[in-house]
């Protein structure tokens, strides 16, 4: 479930009978996540130390791996992530946290995307078959706590109805 148990320490998560080593940052989080029944694929608790070497190898990478100190990644198959989104919005206010999921302009906004994937990537011998598997959400590790306490709202049942939003970080 991680990038590299090496760079980070893991330890073990277990919802029904899904378990992993996961990120130990992100342990709650992805318990949380797998409780609410939403799949992941991978995560990361911080994207620039993961990807630190790569600057050796890749130089031009430098100012990508920089700009990731501090951020964390979960992916997630593309409807569990929509699901999860969708989640984490209405489990909270309409508040500078939900204005940074959801404005791209908003500071420190969360980096959400959908990648398309070629099914030769991990079959050489087939044709390129491109299909959208993977929705990625990228976030400041700052958001975990808030992060996690809305999917645990979400987990109980429990939402905020929909308000007008605070949109004052990004001068709406």
């Amino acid at each position: 479930m991680t990038y590299d148990d090496a760079t980070h320490p893991t330890v073990p998560v277990r919802v029904g009978d899904r378990q992993a080593r996961i990120d130990e940052l992100l342990a709650p989080a992805i318990e949380a996540i797998w409780t609410c029944g939403f799949e992941t694929f991978t995560c990361c608790q911080d994207l620039g130390e993961s990807n630190a070497d790569w600057v050796e190898k890749l130089p031009h990478m430098a100012a990508y791996v920089e700009s990731r100190r501090g951020w964390m990644l979960i992916d997630f198959p593309v409807d569990s992530g929509l699901a999860f989104l969708t989640a984490v919005a209405n489990a909270g206010p309409r508040d500078a946290f939900y204005v940074r999921m959801t404005h791209w302009a908003a500071p420190d906004a969360w980096d959400v995307r959908i990648k398309p994937m070629d099914a030769a990537m991990f079959d050489e011998e087939s044709p390129s078959r491109f299909g959208l598997r993977l929705l990625q959400v990228s976030f400041p590790g700052y958001d975990l706590p808030e992060l996690v306490r809305r999917l645990r709202e979400h987990a109980a049942g429990r939402s905020v109805p929909p308000a007008p939003t605070d949109w004052s970080t990004v001068g709406r």
